[in-house]
């Protein structure tokens, strides 16, 4: 049985978790996984844990045991509900999930940066899960500067099987129908 494996990228407030949990609703034996969710257990429950500067490796090692039981003990597809803006890191995820026998797809949210801001200013979101900054614009401003300077943050065609690009709702509502197609033609649960 083959599977698939969806990897979100894009700045924070893009829509990568909305997306990723219409998709869910969608995409029958789906799973989401975010980060942010298990850095926010870490914060609540085991704030000692949690490094004050550097790699935050509780979170990833957290993260990482729980999407190696959802692969090797489960048949559902996997949702990548992160920024995932590092090509070095998604090339190793992409590695991974090709090891595994999934179908892998990159789905890059490109939303202009006035429309973040506006829905950082909007979203009230709370700022407990970051370590490093203060403010939501603190970490878009650090991607809108790491944008610049580094072009591998954008996918690139043939990092995945398939790439669906995402400016506006009408985009994501598509890239949700046919990444359900592909599941169910690449012969999914």
């Amino acid at each position: 049985m083959n599977r698939v494996a969806v990897i979100t990228v894009g700045k924070t407030h893009s829509g990568k978790t909305t997306f990723a949990k219409a998709l869910e609703k969608k995409l029958a034996h789906a799973i989401v996984f975010d980060q942010d969710n298990h850095a926010e257990i870490l914060q609540s429950y085991y704030p000692a844990l949690v490094p004050k500067e550097g790699a935050n490796a509780i979170k990833y090692a957290l993260t990482e045991t729980i999407i190696n039981h959802a692969v090797d003990q489960t048949d559902c597809h996997i949702i990548l509900c992160n920024a995932n803006r590092n090509q070095q890191g998604r090339s190793k995820l992409l590695d991974f999930y090709r090891t595994k026998g999934f179908t892998t797809i990159l789905v890059n949210f490109e939303i202009a940066d006035d429309i973040l801001e506006t829905r950082i200013d909007q979203a009230g979101r709370s700022t407990a899960i970051l370590r490093t900054v203060s403010s939501f614009k603190e970490v878009l401003a650090r991607q809108q500067a790491e944008s610049l300077s580094n072009p591998g943050v954008t996918p690139t065609p043939g990092e995945a099987e398939y790439l669906f690009i995402v400016a506006n709702e009408k985009q994501a509502e598509k890239a949700i129908s046919e990444i359900t197609k592909i599941a169910c033609r690449e012969g999914g649960p």
